[in-house]
C-alpha cells in the first residue's frame, strides 16, 4: 500500500505561485499514475491535473495554462507547479494514486484512485 504525503502548500497572494509535491513513504512514485485534486468545504473534490504511468498529462480547463504536473525521478516525487494563482484556487490539495490495472480510466474522477494523501492547504489571498 502507498502512503502519500503532500507538501508545499501555504498562503500566497493572487498572481503568485506555489509548487506542491507528492511523495510516497517508503516507495517511489516513478511508475504510478498520480492525480491532483482539490476540495473546499461544501463542494465536491475536483481534479486539477493527472499524470499517467507513461507521463501523459491531462488538465481541466480551470488549470490549463497555469498548472503543470511533472515527475521528478531524482526526488521520486510528482510535483504540481501552480502559477498565476487566483482566490478561487483556495482549497485543500490532495494527491492520489492507483494500482495499475491495464484498463482505461477517467483520470480526474476521484473514485478511480486507491490511495490518497492527507492534503495540504493552499490559500490565495491578499
Amino acid at each position: 500500500q502507498l502512503q502519500l504525503v503532500e507538501s508545499g502548500g501555504g498562503l500566497v497572494q493572487p498572481g503568485g505561485s506555489l509548487r506542491l509535491s507528492c511523495a510516497a513513504s517508503g516507495h517511489t512514485l516513478d511508475n504510478y499514475a498520480i492525480g491532483w485534486f482539490r476540495q473546499v468545504p461544501g463542494k465536491e473534490r475536483e481534479g486539477v491535473s493527472c499524470l499517467t504511468r507513461h507521463d501523459i498529462t491531462y488538465y481541466p480547463d480551470l488549470a490549463k495554462g497555469r498548472f503543470t504536473v511533472s515527475r521528478d525521478k531524482v526526488k521520486h516525487t510528482v510535483d504540481l507547479q501552480m502559477n498565476n494563482l487566483k482566490p478561487e484556487d483556495t482549497g485543500v490539495y490532495y494527491c492520489a494514486s492507483r494500482e495499475p490495472t491495464g484498463v482505461s480510466y477517467v483520470c480526474w474522477e476521484p473514485d478511480e484512485y486507491d490511495y490518497w494523501g492527507q492534503g495540504t492547504q493552499v490559500t490565495v489571498s491578499s
